[in-house]
């Protein structure tokens, strides 16, 4: 096979086993074997496995490709319990605290029983407290353990004056990393999220001191996190989540397909859905309503920016042939690099920041040169 074509059997294989509705036991050696290693490198193997116990199909595969699969919903069991072992230990600590505490992404996932959340690997602990309550939140923290990590002074500026968190903290006797936000998106960014209107409809977890977003803004969370506060690349586990919870959300949460597009353009959030639907429903067969869809394309770009993400988004989510990494595909992983950097800064401030890094790396480069010598 040439390049090319293994490039996108990659593509049509990873895509194929990310599908909540693929029969698995239709699936090759051939696409076992080359879906455990993109599965692993972009974080989905877990989820795989337990896709696999769901279809009854696991004791009929190879011994090699069992134990593949059984190890990694061992990795990610671990990974949970030490995560719901933090907000354990977080809420203990917040405890005389009298503000709303809503954990974020995989931790609300898992929290709620959320079929996205068995098998999703946790990398942190996510919370969205007010604003006004930042300090308090951090005082707090840092008097029973948690400890900021070690930055310098321009990253301790960058956090707090720039961003929508503070500079993350992990307890001393624990290495599980805990962000706190007051916000979803940063200060500097384009679009401007009102964290109140997201803690007004915040919903409470059953004997739990925590609550998490309503079903509409945790989906609109997830999509912006994708298309406005990350790098797009290798991303593809963000954008199964949203396949997920569409799926999920829109069969039991009622009114929610009417209630999604009026709540993102309120929330100023309506590009990330409009972007969230499109590759949802493009690379994972998302089933969405037609009025949603016509109603989302309010939302969209301009004709050339449209046209330039439908060539770059996909191709920077899917992961490459472990075996013929693709030039065009680390292009297109940069591009959005760079369009990253662009949605979440002002120019101006941009091209400071990224000045600033530029010389630091410079004088390490030189430090390390000299002790090379």
């Amino acid at each position: 096979m040439t390049d090319r074509s293994l490039a996108d059997r990659a593509r049509k294989i990873l895509a194929r086993i990310s599908r909540a509705d693929t029969p698995l036991g239709e699936l090759s050696p051939f696409d076992w074997e080359l879906g455990l290693r993109l599965s692993r490198r972009a974080r989905l193997i877990a989820r795989l496995a337990h896709q696999a116990r769901r279809q009854g199909v696991v004791e009929k595969l190879p011994a090699v490709v069992e134990n593949q699969l059984e190890g990694a919903i061992a990795v990610t069991d671990h990974r949970t319990r030490q995560v719901m072992w933090e907000l354990d230990r977080i809420a203990w600590a917040l405890e005389d605290e009298e503000v709303p505490v809503i954990a974020l992404k995989g931790c609300a996932y898992a929290m709620t029983g959320l079929p996205n959340a068995p098998g999703r690997f946790f990398a942190d602990v996510d919370l969205l407290v007010p604003e006004a309550a930042l300090g308090s939140v951090e005082q707090t923290l840092a008097a029973r353990g948690w400890q900021s990590t070690k930055l310098s002074p321009y990253d301790q500026h960058y956090y707090r004056a720039w961003t929508h968190e503070l500079p993350p903290m992990v307890h001393r006797e624990r290495g599980v990393e805990v962000d706190v936000h007051h916000s979803i998106l940063p200060r500097t960014s384009r679009l401007k999220p009102d964290s109140e209107l997201l803690l007004a409809e915040a919903r409470p977890v059953d004997g739990s001191r925590f609550k998490v977003l309503s079903p509409v803004d945790m989906v609109l969370h997830t999509m912006t996190h994708l298309f406005y506060d990350s790098e797009i690349a290798d991303a593809l586990r963000d954008l199964v989540d949203v396949d997920d919870m569409l799926r999920h959300f829109g069969a039991e949460e009622p009114g929610f397909w009417e209630r999604l597009v009026p709540r993102a353009e309120r929330l100023d959030l309506a590009r990330p859905m409009f972007y969230g639907l499109r590759y949802a429903q493009r690379i994972l067969g998302t089933p969405i309503p037609h009025p949603t869809l016509s109603a989302a394309r309010r939302s969209a770009p301009a004709a050339p920016i449209l046209w330039l993400m439908d060539r770059l988004v996909p191709r920077a989510l899917m992961q490459d042939h472990p075996d013929c990494p693709s030039r065009v595909s680390a292009l297109c992983r940069w591009l959005l690099f760079v369009r990253s950097h662009w949605i979440r800064m002002p120019p101006l401030l941009l091209a400071r920041h990224l000045s600033y890094k530029f010389y630091v790396r410079y004088l390490q480069d030189r430090l390390r040169r000299r002790k090379a010598r």
